[in-house]
């Protein structure tokens, strides 16, 4: 028997190096460091963009778990009938389109929040019912651009795997006059767990201040009788229900949401302004979906429980930067059911980022005021 050897081409011993530019060396990446890549992108709308890169990409964004959706614009009803508090939170991208993925993103695009209102400028209009159902907030067309427009829940249904989920809101709820100074975090789970809430009529910078001395050395660490008499005190109670509704109407919108994504950590929901940030951990995300909430009968928003308060006031704040508040307030709010402690300085003096932070530790400090609010 006799055996042919033959030997094998050149070419399969020593193949021809393939010009550079042929190379794609995205393709030597492995999946899992894309989705690293992806979850530090996080941005819906370049998230989206991501999708009409590749067939593999727009295989990998369901799966990224860090996402942030920043609403552009409030677009108002096209109804003449509807209510001013009757709005929509859009993020409008129209330019862009999903034309070789097949549209499965189209919705990354596009977002419409439900009504979140003004309580500050109009809190009797807040409290008035809704004249819009629900349903019609599920795809909404403006005629005038032709972009329909879709509800969170329906932004957000590609995503299977999200663990950390923001939410950023164009403006703060609250219409507040320039000057003065008012932000507030809130945690809930099925209801409200805590509130913080630090307000000032004014903020005086070091360099444009002529600081008043005498202010500061009257400071005896009381409220002063005219903080009841020149309506102090009333504005602070309005500051503390405006923060309460605008929290709980947040909070109202998140629950088709909160009850879609079963893998959520956490999550916040924030605004431009730095007015106000709801936060949610996954203890009280869990609890959300075990146990409903418990709407406002007036309005679309999560009913607000029986509150034990905490109030710190200095008619003057001198800040370490060289800042000043006038009028610095400082609230801390608990459930009357809860059996945590309303002055736990852990998480009050962590609830602001700075110079505020530094603001409701010096505050905290102070003579403590206590006070008690029925549930609405």
């Amino acid at each position: 028997m006799s055996y042919l050897l033959r030997s094998d081409p050149v070419s399969r011993i020593h193949p021809e190096p393939q010009p550079l530019d042929d190379i794609d060396h995205f393709d030597h990446l492995p999946d899992s460091l894309l989705l690293l890549i992806f979850d530090k992108v996080a941005d819906v709308k370049d998230l989206g963009r991501c999708c009409l890169v590749s067939r593999r990409f727009h295989s990998l964004v369901p799966f990224v778990e860090n996402v942030l959706v920043r609403v552009d614009c409030v677009i108002s009803d096209d109804d003449s009938n509807a209510a001013d508090e009757d709005r929509r939170f859009s993020l409008n991208t129209a330019s862009i389109s999903d034309a070789s993925a097949g549209g499965s993103f189209s919705a990354l695009f596009r977002l419409v929040f439900a009504p979140i209102f003004k309580p500050f400028q109009a809190l009797g209009q807040f409290l008035g019912p809704a004249r819009r159902s629900s349903s019609s907030l599920d795809d909404e067309i403006d005629h005038q651009s032709g972009v329909t427009h879709h509800s969170p829940t329906q932004v957000l249904k590609n995503f299977a795997e999200i663990r950390f989920l923001r939410i950023e809101l164009p403006t703060g709820e609250l219409g507040i006059e320039d000057g003065i100074l008012l932000k507030w975090r809130a945690d809930f789970g099925s209801t409200l767990d805590n509130c913080m809430i630090l307000g000032a009529s004014s903020v005086v910078t070091g360099s444009d201040s002529n600081l008043d001395s005498s202010a500061a050395d009257d400071d005896n660490g009381n409220i002063p009788e005219s903080f009841y008499t020149n309506g102090g005190l009333k504005l602070r109670v309005v500051w503390t229900i405006s923060s309460l509704i605008a929290a709980s109407a947040r909070h109202y919108l998140l629950q088709p949401i909160i009850t879609e994504h079963k893998t959520l950590d956490r999550l916040v929901l924030s605004d431009a302004d730095g007015q106000g940030v709801l936060s949610m951990n996954r203890e009280q995300l869990e609890e959300l979906r075990v146990t409903p909430l418990s709407a406002s009968s007036a309005s679309k928003r999560t009913l607000v429980p029986a509150l034990n308060m905490r109030l710190w006031y200095a008619p003057q704040l001198d800040l370490p930067d060289g800042s000043v508040l006038k009028g610095a307030t400082l609230v801390a709010i608990r459930p009357s059911e809860s059996k945590k402690e309303v002055c736990d300085a852990s998480w009050l003096s962590d609830a602001f980022e700075e110079p505020f932070g530094t603001a409701a530790r010096m505050l905290i400090k102070r003579r403590t005021y206590c006070l008690e609010m029925n549930s609405f």
